[in-house]
């Protein structure tokens, strides 16, 4: 976390994500909501860590929760979410995939292995650096947390394995995590986006409060980090006084790896400046008529502006047209006189080339 310690001796962080203050949102609702509950939001993060392509420490990052729904029909709902969106960014299933896995499955092998549950948390933290750290190197980290070698082996071999079916010859047909995985796959497949998502073990997340299906965006050319992840948190609500455990699922979509995956695949839309009127005061006399043409403007929904300094006709008429804007606003005195101004088309539109090439008197009641 960004942490640290105000002028005042007060230790304080920043925001790093938006999960627990969404919990806390939660309980001071308490029983008014009616669940189920879908929620969003685009909360600015930090994270106190190296700057590298993809990963700032300061951040935007786009959240979709689900709260009261114990079935994976939400993690199908949030998962296909994630495909729409990218779906409206111009990606597709060649582009980016969904890695799914089950935090169930790790944890009962773990059990098996005999690791008490409290180590398990520890565990999932190591492993989630699997893609990023030597294999050796996890290995070693689960060795210092106290696990033997066989216990080290049981946990990197299921990591290892890439079907559901290899997952159910390991644990049982009828594991609940086998039950729930082949659900979810079916479920996406019904949905359209079966050719989104995958399954693959080794994605149990670094946080501790998952407890059931997880997954991460990735980029199949591999040359970045997760697009975005999350999965099931039924329990988080009883850290911050839940009498009982509420079911929840979310996950977390950044503003950085998806800017860095539209560039590279030239997706990345050029937002160009848009301004529909600029008004333009002849003189410095007609500055009080071309405020009141301005406000009028603004309040017919139109984007407008004003030229806020003295120009000359022609270099401000040149600057609207630089800027973007459909139409040029001349306040002149003879025609403010008359109740009128000056409309020249900027750019081509429903009246063709030729009124954009001219000026026509028009009447501030019909601006």
């Amino acid at each position: 976390m960004f942490n640290f310690t105000t002028k005042g001796g007060h230790r304080v962080a920043l925001r790093p994500e938006m999960t627990p203050t969404l919990a806390r949102l939660l309980l001071a609702k308490g029983r008014s909501l009616l669940l189920p509950v879908k929620w969003y939001s685009l909360p600015q993060c930090w994270r106190y860590e190296a700057i590298t392509r993809g990963r700032r420490r300061e951040h935007y990052q786009w959240n979709m929760d689900i709260v009261g729904v114990p079935s994976v029909s939400a993690e199908v709902e949030l998962v296909c979410a994630a495909c729409a969106a990218m779906e409206q960014l111009g990606l597709t299933a060649q582009d980016v995939g969904v890695k799914i896995n089950s935090r169930k499955v790790l944890q009962t092998v773990v059990a098996q292995a005999g690791v008490t549950p409290e180590k398990f948390a520890p565990v999932c933290v190591i492993v989630d650096k699997m893609e990023k750290i030597p294999r050796e190197e996890v290995e070693q980290q689960l060795h210092e947390l106290g696990l033997d070698a066989s216990v080290v082996d049981a946990i990197t071999s299921t990591l290892s394995l890439k079907s559901i079916d290899e997952i159910a010859a390991k644990i049982g047909e009828t594991h609940e995590a086998v039950k729930e995985l082949r659900t979810f796959f079916d479920l996406v497949a019904a949905y359209g986006y079966g050719d989104w998502v995958l399954f693959d073990a080794s994605v149990v997340r670094g946080l501790a409060y998952y407890t059931g299906i997880v997954f991460e965006v990735f980029d199949r050319a591999g040359k970045l980090r997760a697009v975005c992840g999350g999965g099931r948190y039924d329990g988080l609500l009883t850290l911050y006084g839940s009498p009982k455990p509420i079911p929840c699922a979310g996950f977390g979509f950044g503003d950085c790896v998806i800017v860095e995956l539209l560039r590279d695949k030239k997706l990345l839309p050029s937002l160009a400046q848009e301004v529909d009127d600029i008004v333009i005061p002849f003189d410095e006399t007609m500055r009080p008529a071309a405020l009141q043409v301005l406000r009028q403007l603004r309040a017919k929904g139109r984007s407008a502006d004003i030229i806020l300094e003295k120009k000359k006709l022609d270099k401000a008429f040149s600057y609207a047209d630089r800027i973007g804007a459909v139409r040029a606003v001349l306040v002149a005195p003879d025609e403010w006189t008359r109740g009128e101004v000056t409309v020249k088309l900027l750019r081509e539109g429903e009246h063709g080339k030729e009124s954009a090439n001219r000026g026509e008197a028009v009447k501030v009641v019909d601006l």
